[in-house]
Order: C-alpha cells, then structure tokens, then sequence
C-alpha cells in the first residue's frame, strides 16, 4: 500500500504538505494541492489510519460505483445496471455483508473520489458496474482491496463479469436454423461496441457450423428513428432488407427496443409478423418482449446473474481465493416466444 512518503516523493513536496493537505490544518497553494491529490489518485493512497483499520478489522462493508439511480428511466432501453446491482445485493445479503452504493450521476471523473471516499470507510471490497458491456479505465486501488468489474472490462487485467454476448446470439440463431429459416438478417448495435462484435462472431459461427452461406447483405446497422441522429436509420435498414432478391425471413434485431421499432416497420408496410417475416430481438426487457404482440423471441441477458455472480467472485477475493480466469462470463437462456414462425411446420 502507498504511503505519505510515496505520495511526497510523486508529487515533488515534503511529507509534511501531504499531511497538511490530508487534514487541512494549514494553507497549501492550489497547484501544490492540485499535484498532492493527483499523486494520491494514481498511487491509491488511503489514509494511514484508514488503513490500520482495515488491516486489523473487517467492516462488513462492499463498496459499489454505478450511475443506475441516476440514469433516465423514461426510455424503452432496459435498467441493466439496476438490474445488476439488485444481483449483487442479493449474493451479499446471503453472506451478511453490508452494501454502500454510490451513485455517478452520469459524470465519470466523479469515480476517483467515489473510490477514496469508500476506502476511507474501510470497505472490504469495490464493485464497478457499467451501464452496457464495454470497455473502462478506472483509477487505481490499494492492492488489499479487491476490485471487480460487471458488465464491463479494462486493459489492466482486472477480475471481470461479462455477458456471453458471442454464445447467447450463436444460441439465437442456430435456433432459427432449426426451426427452418436459412435466410437470417442481422440487423445490429453501434460497430463500435463490444456486444456487436461478439454478437457478430456467435451470428456468423452459427451459420458457418449449419453450412450455410455468409450473405454480407444480410447484415445492416440501424441504430437511429430519425435523420437528426447520428447513423444509419433503422428504416432504411429494414427497407434494405426486404428489397433483396431472396429477403430474410427473420430479422434478428441488436435489441428488445429497436425490435419493437421494427415491428411497427414492419407492420406500416403491411407485414405481419410472424406471418410475413419472423423477428428477433436481444435483451429479454421483459415489459417489451412479453407486452409486444405476439410475444418476443430473444436472448436473456441475465443482468442479475451477473450481479450475484460478480458479488461471488468479490466474496471470493477477499477469503484470498484468486484462481482462476479474471474474465467470468454469464450465458443466459433463449425465451422462445411466438415471433419467430417454425417455418418446419405446413400452414
């Protein structure tokens, strides 16, 4: 663990005006401060007492930054992070810790003080969640506090739970294969994010295992409803698609929500669905999936698996158990409902 003189020696001043900057019993210029606070960041400094305290006692206490109670909850696109966080309380509840959550308020450069503030009062362990599957930098922790990562990863190797975006969309469509469809749209999330990649790869490695051809036509983005956003119009997409010479006869769609779009696409061109064109979706948001008519075919995210099991590992880390992969990935299960026509069966 850092100490004061580590902290001095980085930021180019005397202990002394570490001290004073700790307890603020004297006067300290705002660059001297500014450089103090910065060593402290990126050394993952904690207050000597702080620290004795956690040596010589366990608080019961788990530490958890997310920006879930902030966030808008007026949009159709699911509570991920709630979700997870109701996970994590779940698995701690069990074990009889304590859980402190706080809150990002949407403004990631509020992370390293929420981290110091939690370390401060002695928690055992922190938990970072993400809103959706992506990649994060985070400030540095004292190596005797363990830090886990859910729904999200980072370059320093940090212990992280994932969804199993690659297996939950090979699962979705080696299901339609199975049920007869061979022409399969993909019609994705943002290129840029990690669930569209490896949910790319699980489409592709589906079709590859059942020896069916990669028809590049069958894959389109549609991220936007408007032509005042940013990307490709979810319109134009689906149009694309159905003017093909041999169109898909299902529409596998990034999300619950842009698959409740296209459904009233769909539908404003006199398809029905799954009569004319079978959809899917991804997510399992339940009051899309379940309200839609029919019923929408989709893969569980599992959000609340990924809390209890990222409390788990948490759990682990702190009894002093570190084997293992430090990526953990939670598959969850295919809801098969009455959007997706088995085309096996004569109508």
């Amino acid at each position: 663990m850092a100490t004061i003189y580590d902290v001095a020696e980085k930021a180019g001043v005397s202990p002394k005006t570490v001290s004073r900057v700790l307890n603020g019993d004297a006067p300290v210029g705002k660059s001297t401060r500014e450089a103090v606070e910065a060593a402290m960041q990126q050394l993952g400094y904690v207050r000597n007492n702080a620290a004795r305290m956690m040596r010589a006692t366990r608080s019961g206490v788990i530490g958890l930054v997310t920006g879930a109670i902030s966030q808008d909850m007026t949009q159709p696109a699911g509570l991920p992070d709630l979700f997870i966080v109701q996970g994590v309380q779940a698995r701690l509840a069990k074990a009889g810790r304590t859980l402190m959550i706080a809150d990002t308020a949407g403004q990631q450069d509020r992370i390293p003080a929420l981290f110091r503030t939690f370390q401060e009062h002695r928690v055992e362990g922190l938990i970072y969640v993400a809103d959706h599957h992506k990649q994060v930098e985070l400030p540095p922790v004292p190596a005797d506090i363990p830090l886990i990562l859910a729904n999200c990863f980072d370059d320093a190797g940090t212990p992280a739970v994932l969804p199993d975006d690659r297996a939950g969309q090979k699962a979705l469509t080696k299901a339609l294969i199975d049920a007869g469809h061979q022409r399969i749209a993909y019609v994705t999330l943002h290129q840029h994010m990690a669930a569209t990649r490896l949910r790319s790869e699980g489409y592709l490695a589906a079709l590859s295992d059942a020896n069916l051809p990669i028809d590049q036509e069958l894959i389109r983005t549609g991220i936007k409803t408007s032509y005042s956003e940013d990307g490709p119009l979810l319109e134009d997409a689906i149009a694309g698609l159905l003017s093909l010479n041999d169109p898909p006869t299902v529409i596998c769609f990034g999300n619950d929500e842009m698959a409740m779009r296209g459904y009233g696409i769909l539908r404003s061109r006199g398809l029905d669905v799954p009569g004319d064109v079978s959809v899917a979706g991804y997510d399992d948001y339940r009051a899309i999936a379940e309200t839609l008519f029919p019923p929408l075919t989709t893969v569980d995210l599992a959000y609340r698996t990924i809390g209890e099991a990222a409390a788990g590992h948490l759990l682990n880390l702190i009894e002093g158990n570190r084997a293992g992969d430090h990526l953990y990935r939670v598959a969850g299960p295919l809801r098969w409902r009455q959007s997706v026509r088995d085309r096996n069966i004569s109508h």
